[in-house]
């Protein structure tokens, strides 16, 4: 993958009054989170999905390249495709937050072709990438990276190696993507590149094979919003319905495209399976909101008609994914509730507590103590089962919509990234000591203490366990 990327900084926090030294919010800031943008979000649903890209792209020599880093280091992609240039920054894209409202989002980047000795190491780092890929990806925000012919050069370069070429393009001048394998204009780009108003399935195949005779093409795949997506090639069109669901937001959706799109062909997939695949995945994520990523669990879900209501495996997410389900289901107006603890072994108590604690809200939020968590809070032996086999448990529960682990002995971070609604406890705590209260209610949320089910615990029950086994142990030696 070689593109523009970007890094998207969010800044949550309370706005309760209005500066007195003009007409604008204060922001009295709580949590923040950094995410991959810009072709860095393409990368992003590759790895997702479990492939194994390679990036190449600029940055600067600053923080931000380093949390760039660090982002792709934790989705186990190598860095050495990452060209720091001394004279501009690391594009980031910085939104402010306030009550789950954007008040505000500052830009930090320079546009413009890069210089060329960093060009050059650029067209060097594709070069040492390409022996190890099987499609190369061109993802185009016109900031710099495929400037001045480099796209050309790249183009080439993938040729020659016998690669397959899938480019994102931007602006309504292709010459720089000339013999691409495919190019995934939306509707308004084919708009541009055609330089007329497209509409309807015989126009846009029309104006598809007019693009694809100018700049050498295998074809186009044409996203359509709302109205699916066209693949037209020389000898073929096909025009792929949308599924229909609700719409929180279409940003990153054309990225996930570009990812599904290209992982088919690279492996082997004809054009227009791999852009049903892609079309099946572009529905779940405007079902986020933001640059959000999918899994394959949803992806398989989306494939068998289930993706309206995500499956169970696919329940189980990571937190930016939980950050990003819980974002689309504020935008849709839910209200988002949020309950913790170690869940080792799932018993009346536990179905008693998560029942109370859906019933305060339209979406439940579990946090899970990771195993190493577990063993800190409640002692050696424990837990009894490891993480993944926890979750999978609670995600089987009607009443859990959501869960996701975290390693800390609180949730407290967790608490203050997804800022819920309604923070949900047991009675045998007091509002005060909750871990996140103060958080919670600082966001105009909630504290709900729920009835506990006497004599339940996962402790009680070991307890037993150990008990009767030694009495049989007993029996056992006295016959």
């Amino acid at each position: 993958m070689v593109g523009d990327l970007f890094l998207d900084l969010f800044v949550y926090g309370g706005a309760e009054r209005i500066s007195p030294e003009a007409p604008v919010p204060v922001l009295r800031k709580g949590s923040d989170m950094t995410m991959l943008g810009g072709a860095g979000n393409v990368v992003a649903n590759i790895a997702k999905l479990g492939g194994a890209p390679h990036v190449v792209a600029a940055v600067g020599g600053d923080a931000a390249a380093d949390s760039v880093r660090g982002l792709l280091r934790d989705l186990a992609i190598g860095c050495d495709g990452l060209v720091t240039v001394a004279d501009r920054p690391t594009a980031t894209k910085t939104r402010f937050i306030a009550q789950h409202q954007q008040v505000l989002r500052v830009d930090n980047e320079v546009v413009g072709p890069l210089g060329a000795a960093d060009s050059d190491a650029l067209l060097q780092a594709v070069g040492r990438a390409l022996p190890n890929c099987g499609i190369v990806v061109l993802s185009d925000y016109a900031k710099g990276v495929l400037l001045a012919g480099q796209a050309e050069k790249i183009i080439a370069m993938a040729r020659a190696a016998g690669l397959p070429i899938v480019t994102d393009p931007r602006g309504p001048d292709w010459s720089g993507y000339r013999g691409s394998s495919y190019i995934t204009p939306n509707r308004r780009e084919l708009d541009e590149a055609a330089g007329t108003v497209v509409r309807g399935d015989a126009a846009i195949a029309a104006a598809a094979n007019a693009l694809i005779a100018r700049y050498d093409l295998k074809g186009l795949v044409v996203t359509r919003s709302e109205e699916g997506m066209s693949v037209v090639g020389p000898d073929m069109a096909e025009h792929i319905s949308a599924q229909a669901r609700e719409v929180f937001d279409v940003s990153g959706a054309g990225d996930t495209v570009v990812a599904v799109l290209a992982l088919g062909l690279a492996g082997g997939l004809d054009v227009r399976v791999a852009a049903r695949l892609a079309n099946a995945a572009a529905g779940v994520v405007v079902g986020k909101l933001g640059t959000a990523q999918l899994t394959p669990g949803e992806l398989a879900a989306a494939i068998a008609g289930d993706a309206g209501e995500t499956s169970r495996s696919g329940r189980v997410l990571d937190r930016a994914q939980t950050f990003a389900q819980v974002r689309a289901w504020r935008a849709a107006g839910l209200s988002v509730g949020f309950t913790n603890g170690c869940f080792d072994i799932l018993h009346a108590g536990h179905i008693s507590l998560l029942d109370q604690a859906r019933g305060c809200c339209d979406r439940l939020v579990v946090g899970l103590n990771g195993d190493a968590s577990v063993g800190r809070l409640k002692g050696a032996g424990r837990p009894v089962n490891g993480a993944a086999d926890r979750a999978a448990v609670l995600a089987a529960l009607r009443s859990v919509d959501v869960v996701t682990v975290f390693d800390e002995d609180t949730p407290l971070e967790l608490i203050k990234t997804l800022l819920p609604n309604v923070l949900v406890k047991g009675e045998d705590y007091t509002a005060d000591a909750v871990v996140g209260a103060d958080v919670v209610r600082a966001a105009k949320g909630r504290v709900v203490l729920v009835r506990l089910v006497q004599g339940k615990s996962t402790t009680g029950m070991i307890e037993r366990i150990y008990a009767a086994r030694e009495a049989e142990s007993h029996a056992l030696q006295k016959a």
